[in-house]
């Protein structure tokens, strides 16, 4: 073989492994991509569903892909968010009416993937008016077998101080002891916590970093509250004369509800469509404290379940609004409000995105009573309100009404005031879910969405608590 000849040879051989290589990097970058598409429309939901049929095999084989596997119970944090007025904006901007939610989506998305302890925020549904967002804490029995692994570690400290005190007794005595404490009670609680009818009664804040966990989730639809009022795309739309009705600027606002538990996280649907989603009461209840918002004038509720995972920083800048009994439940439980108000100077606290990455990274429970947004809009609300609304429901949930509403209106009076010395605009009530012009009027003064909503459903009811 000549010279050239084995120059040739050599330089096809190059050829082919540059071919390949470019086939291999084409078939990775391909594969990359449908993994981001399936993960973008999907969601954190769908990654169990991929996954379950990559591992279904038959005769050794990757079966066909059959979407409606079964479904896997998971513990998580759920919350809705809603774009209030939706309906009002769709009729008036038609068409673009998706720019504006693509607009609201890229400020709540990008908050709640920074904010999520380790990504765990992720947003499962866009249902166009409102946002399932989900913080997945793990599946249930990774959270049951963790759970008896802390209380395996308790009852053995147990068991050796009932040993240490038993000692000079009997020996023989403190082993049937131990025995009893550590494998029957184990037992029982392990055969109970896999039943069905027992996974509320699982208490999550015994989760290590569960509070810290739920403070960022809570964090996340915070910084998204304010995001939406300093975002000048998003502050754009607020001067579109469409959105105003032509008479005034229009005022883009979100409402957040919130629940904590369990789950069936899986695929609804068939062969032909199906949607990745979380099926259960703790999701509806979310959607339920979004609604409830309007009642209550606020913009956001959270339930009991969701304020009890929350560290002790985060719970004092919290409200007690009211003790309800939520349709479907016959259970009574508390609800809960972080007192956010607008402010148009949001913009004076502005963190570029590194910055904003930084503090999420660097989060403490300190932050609650440091960070300039969350001391912002809270800083219409004071110790003696607080004091004053405490007073009143306490005398409300007691059935002394009478007093109740003579209280909640010294409690409204003062939030009144607190805003007006803080230089609020009064009119800024568009959370409120009025019936009428004469309600609309009467409430433009502003105060307390709370207070009033208690004292118009007592006197609703001629200030007679039931019996």
């Amino acid at each position: 073989m000549t010279q050239n000849e084995l120059y040739y040879e050599s330089d096809d051989d190059e050829t082919t492994q540059q071919l390949g290589n470019f086939e291999t990097d084409a078939l990775v970058n391909t594969v990359t991509t449908i993994t981001d598409l399936m993960r973008r429309c999907w969601g954190v939901a769908g990654a169990n569903i991929i996954s379950a049929n990559l591992a279904r095999q038959e005769g050794g084989l990757a079966s066909s892909f059959n979407p409606t596997v079964p479904g896997e119970a998971a513990y998580a944090l759920f919350a809705f968010i809603g774009i209030n007025n939706f309906d009002n904006h769709v009729n008036a901007l038609k068409d673009e009416i998706m720019i504006l939610i693509n607009d609201i989506a890229s400020v709540l998305h990008e908050e709640v993937y920074r904010w999520g302890y380790e990504d765990s925020g992720q947003c499962n549904k866009n249902l166009g008016g409102a946002f399932l967002m989900v913080y997945k804490i793990g599946a249930v029995k990774e959270v049951i077998e963790k759970l008896e692994q802390a209380e395996a570690v308790i009852f053995s400290r147990r068991t050796t101080k009932l040993r240490r005190r038993r000692s000079r007794r009997s020996v023989a005595g403190t082993k049937r002891a131990s025995a009893q404490i550590g494998s029957s009670t184990l037992t029982r609680t392990s055969a109970n916590r896999m039943s069905g009818s027992h996974l509320d009664s699982i208490d999550l804040s015994s989760l290590p970093g569960m509070r810290a966990f739920t403070d960022r989730a809570l964090l996340g639809l915070l910084k998204t509250f304010v995001g939406i009022h300093r975002d000048k795309t998003i502050l754009e739309w607020n001067d579109d004369f469409r959105l105003g009705a032509g008479v005034g600027a229009a005022s883009i606002n979100l409402s957040f509800g919130m629940d904590a538990g369990w789950a069936v996280e899986g695929a609804v649907g068939s062969e032909y469509k199906i949607d990745a989603t979380y099926l259960s009461p703790h999701v509806n209840m979310a959607s339920r404290m979004m609604s409830a918002t309007k009642q209550y004038g606020v913009h956001f509720l959270l339930s009991e379940r969701v304020q009890k995972l929350l560290s002790e920083n985060a719970k004092g800048t919290l409200r007690h609004l009211d003790t309800v009994t939520v349709k479907g439940s016959s259970v009574q439980q508390k609800i809960f409000t972080y007192d956010a108000k607008v402010r148009h100077d949001f913009f004076l606290y502005s963190r570029t995105e590194s910055q904003a990455d930084l503090d999420s990274e660097r989060y403490s429970t300190s932050i609650w009573h440091t960070d300039q947004d969350l001391c912002a809009m809270r800083s219409h609300v004071s110790d003696e309100f607080i004091a004053t609304f405490t007073h009143g429901r306490d005398e409300y949930l007691a059935g002394n009404w009478p007093k109740a509403i003579e209280i909640l209106s010294q409690a409204d009076n003062l939030m009144y005031e607190s805003q007006m010395e803080e230089g609020y605009e009064m009119a800024d009530v568009s959370y409120r879910n009025f019936n009428t012009s004469d309600d609309r009027e009467e409430l433009q003064d502003s105060g307390d969405g709370p207070c009033r909503n208690l004292i118009d459903y007592m006197k609703s009811r001629d200030g007679a608590a039931p019996k």
